[in-house]
């Protein structure tokens, strides 16, 4: 009798440490052949960013390497997944698909699909995410909408513990496998770099988290958003390097690691909602928002993706994530803040171009980040939340120091002037080299005129 063997199936967890998916095939089975597919209707949808594309070619082959340290290679596929998986199955005998979890709609329903066509044995495995959807519920059982009270319940729970990676994987040798696509992303790729940044964070930054997370000028944040969506770092290995950090540090001292643990249960949370509802995918949690007339005026739109809103903060911060793919998550706040509530554009423009650019773009925690800022989501907060783009300037970059570093032009202007240029007189405006309307722009709209208008929008609804 042959060899059992199975397939398994890479896609949002391109690492070998604590892989529960390929951990439990090499268990039930004697070979594995790791293969990854690459999905035409995926590389070509509009919220498919450029940037993660390269990101995840550099993946994969940083994954091929890893795996062949291990006397195992992976296996590239290009077209249908299950036209190709079960071609593949065919050509190796294999009995068994292994793969991680899938969440978002579109994923959920392409499993159902391949799963179906296979006809393999099948087994899905929670590799993605800390606490799995069903996991967190009320004691009516059903799922929390509501961030504070599932924080409460998911700091609960007994979290697994991370298994290591496989020192050998067995895999049969000859099987055609496609050329690695070769990326270009600005971030090194893979597994070996996103450990050295989990270690590089927990040994200069997680301490103090809580205060130096809110300030976009300064290396406070993880940087391991872009390696958490891509699977290249297990939840898991986080969580577990956060807790043995806290447990080193008294007890006054451990703000910054419950601050960022409780990152983590975001995380969580706003993956339990995309599968709890997922109408939030196109619409409006709070389904009586889908009814706000939005004005959606495109030079409005235009000038805020270009960064040339007149508001620094807010273009310094579009600008970054436009010459970068990356953008602080309190910049985030602000210009989806700014974005629905000055410039009265649907929530749902802003996150389709934030997929399109951003490098650890992930469809729940942008999806859930948009709707907060719009306040059509799960917030508790009402919908009157809109943030003020100059006093965030003001607090959270109060030297400007982020706003010169992506707004040249404003780089001679005092600290006091720089978040609102237009409070100096057009001599002033020349004397450091900013006119307004010709080295940098004017304001496209009046922030206390469009907060009444916003208020009044949003008021105008039956569930307002």
């Amino acid at each position: 009798m042959p060899p059992k063997t199975a397939l398994v199936w890479f896609r949002r967890t391109l690492r070998l440490d604590d892989n529960e998916a390929l951990c439990t095939a090499l268990a039930d089975n004697a070979r594995v052949v790791p293969v990854f597919v690459l999905d035409p209707m995926i590389l070509s949808r509009s919220d498919t960013g450029a940037r993660r594309v390269a990101f995840l070619y550099d993946g994969l082959r940083a994954l091929d390497a890893a795996l062949r340290e291990r006397g195992s290679y992976l296996v590239l596929r290009h077209g249908d997944p299950a036209e190709e998986l079960g071609r593949l199955a065919g050509e190796t005998g294999a009995t068994a698909l292994y793969h991680s979890q899938e969440y978002e709609p579109a994923g959920r329903a392409r499993d159902v699909r391949v799963t179906a066509a296979l006809g393999l044995e099948s087994h899905a495995c929670l590799d993605h995410l800390l606490s799995e959807p069903e996991s967190v519920k009320t004691k009516a059982g059903t799922p929390y909408t509501v961030f504070t009270p599932y924080f409460r319940a998911w700091q609960e729970q007994a979290f697994a513990v991370p298994r290591p990676a496989p020192r050998r994987i067995p895999t049969p040798l000859g099987i055609a496998t496609e050329p690695l696509p070769t990326g270009s992303a600005a971030l090194p790729a893979g597994e070996t770099a996103a450990r050295a940044q989990l270690t590089e964070f927990v040994h200069t930054a997680l301490s103090h988290y809580d205060t130096g997370r809110e300030f976009p000028a300064d290396p406070g944040t993880s940087q391991l958003s872009a390696y958490l969506k891509f699977g290249m770092l297990s939840p898991r290995r986080v969580l577990e390097s956060a807790r043995l950090l806290r447990q080193s540090l008294a007890v006054g001292e451990r703000g910054g690691v419950d601050a960022w643990i409780r990152q983590l249960a975001w995380r969580d949370f706003y993956y339990q909602i995309l599968w709890h509802f997922p109408h939030v995918a196109t619409g409006c949690f709070k389904p009586q928002f889908d009814a706000i007339a939005w004005h959606n005026e495109d030079a409005l739109f235009t000038a805020w993706q270009r960064g040339e809103t007149g508001y620094p903060f807010i273009d310094a911060a579009l600008r970054q994530l436009a010459q970068t793919g990356t953008m602080h998550n309190r910049a985030r706040m602000a210009v989806a803040s700014f974005l629905t509530k000055d410039l009265l554009c649907d929530w749902r423009l802003g996150e389709n171009y934030f997929m399109q650019q951003l490098l650890d773009g992930d469809q729940a925690a942008n999806n859930g980040g948009w709707q907060w800022a719009a306040g059509t989501g799960t917030d508790a907060q009402p919908y009157f939340r809109i943030f003020n783009p100059v006093s965030q300037g003001e607090k959270f970059d109060p030297d400007g120091v982020y706003v010169k570093r992506w707004c040249p032009e404003l780089k001679h202007l005092p600290a006091k002037w720089v978040h609102k240029p237009w409070e100096l007189s057009v001599n002033e405006q020349a004397a450091v080299h900013c006119v307004l309307g010709r080295d940098y722009p004017t304001r496209i709209v009046e922030h206390s005129e469009q907060r009444i208008k916003a208020l009044a929008l949003y008021q105008s609804l039956n569930g307002g």
